[in-house]
Parts: C-alpha cells; structure tokens; sequence
C-alpha cells in the first residue's frame, strides 16, 4: 500500500508541472500601448520619443495616413482612457499623460519658442482624453474643409503636468498644468504653416469655424483675442489679451464622444 501511495504522489506532481508548462503566461503591462512616431528635430532631456505614451486615433477618410495601434478595447474602436487630470489648470498635475503626435494629416505642432515645427516633446502632454478629442475634432474640421491648410497646434502641458511658466521660455502659461489646456494657432489667409503675425492674416471663416466646433463638441472654455473678431457663447468663449495669434482650448474632466 505504501508503494501505491508513493506512486499516486508522484503522478499527481507529474500532472501539475505539465499543466504549468502549458500555461500561456501574461502579456506585458505595456502591451495594449503603442509608441509614438519618430519625432523630427532633437528633443530635450525627458522622455525620449522611443518610450513616451502615444493615442492614436484613426485618421479621416480620404487621407493616405494609415491608421496605427493604440490603447483601444479588444473588438472596440474606442481607445482605453487611463490619465488623471489633478488638481486645478493653474495648479494641478496629471498621471498617465500621453504625448501628441509632432503632426498629422490634420495638423502640424509648433514651437513657441523656437518658433519652428514640430513643437519639442516635452511641451506635447496632456490627458488622453484631451488628445483624443482633439484629433477627433480636427479630423471633422478637416473633412468639411478638404483644402483647408493643417491646424498649428502649439503647447500642451508638460510631462506629468505642474507649473509651465517663464522658466521653460517666453512668457509661459499660468495654466496648462493638468493636462487638459492646449493652444491652437489660427489658420492663416496665406496657408502658411505657422502662426499668424498679426490679426489680419487670420482667416476667420476658417478660425471661426474652429470656434464654433470645440463649443459644439463639449469644450469647457474658448479663449480668443481682442483683435481676432471671433465670438461664441457667453461665458464659454472669452475675450482675453495675448490671444491674438491663437485660442485656448481647455476641456473639462469629461467631454462627450461624438
């Protein structure tokens, strides 16, 4: 009876290393990220442009950009949101922040400081939420107006948010902290990629058209200039100095999906 035991053991421990080595293992955390395109120009110490979190979404159609992985439900065409947005646009941070991409079919980004393309990585972040609502309205804006120049897009907040000020050059923002603010440039008359120099190069069929897009698609404020004409709702669009050459977006916690 002792040699059967023993044999009943052994067996049993034979069964269960088998079935261990058939165990498929866990996928990576990181799997369900994609990384973002290789940036032009050189970027600042940070995050490099290998590691840092992108969201895609897809591009309009009509456009020969392919459509590229990001963090979307398995079967779903809606990307998986994982950023924080803390504290206040004026003293707040973010967790999970991702980068936009330096440009796309719809847009360009731009730097304020070195007045060039693309805008540096460091000054990309913001909430996936605020990434993805961007992409998806300019890709609206750029199928209704198919010859319309790209969209300048300028700065975000930084890497995990916080204070964005005159240290990081120029001006810089008193708010933009918690990943949920992002300047826009207004499209130019010339269709030149880069902003405007005064306001009578803005195109304002085009920028008021813009305008009108982010209030109808949930954004919480528009900031414009004095000079630039554009109006919106009361409250929502306002009237403020140093916008001349571009609005202000800035999108609450949460935005609708349209």
């Amino acid at each position: 009876m002792v040699v059967a035991a023993v044999a009943v053991v052994l067996c049993s421990v034979g069964l269960a290393i088998a079935a261990a080595r058939d165990r498929p293992s866990d996928p990576p955390a990181s799997a369900s990220r994609s990384g973002p395109l290789p940036d032009a120009g050189t970027e600042p110490a940070g995050p490099s442009a290998e590691t840092a979190p992108v969201v895609e979404v897809p591009s309009p159609p009509g456009t020969d950009e392919p459509e590229r992985s990001s963090s979307r439900s398995k079967g779903s065409s809606t990307p998986v949101l994982r950023s924080r947005s803390i504290g206040e646009p004026f003293a707040g941070r973010t967790e999970g922040d991702v980068a936009l991409r330096p440009q796309g079919a719809t847009f360009f980004s731009w730097d304020p400081i070195q007045r060039r393309q693309p805008n540096r990585l460091d000054r990309r972040y913001g909430t996936d939420l605020l990434v993805v609502y961007l992409e998806r309205v300019l890709a609206g804006y750029k199928a209704d107006h198919p010859r319309a120049p790209r969209v300048g897009i300028g700065d975000l907040s930084r890497p995990g948010g916080g204070p964005f000020g005159s240290d990081f050059g120029g001006l810089g923002h008193a708010s933009h902290q918690n990943g949920r603010d992002v300047d826009i440039y207004y499209p130019r008359r010339d269709r030149r990629e880069q902003p405007p120099d005064s306001p009578d190069q803005i195109d304002r069929r085009l920028s008021q058209d813009l305008v009108d897009r982010f209030v109808e698609s949930g954004a919480q404020f528009v900031f414009v200039g004095p000079r630039t004409g554009l109006r919106g709702p009361r409250g929502r669009v306002q009237v403020i100095a140093l916008h001349d050459d571009h609005l202000h977006l800035r999108i609450g916690p949460v935005v609708p999906t349209r």
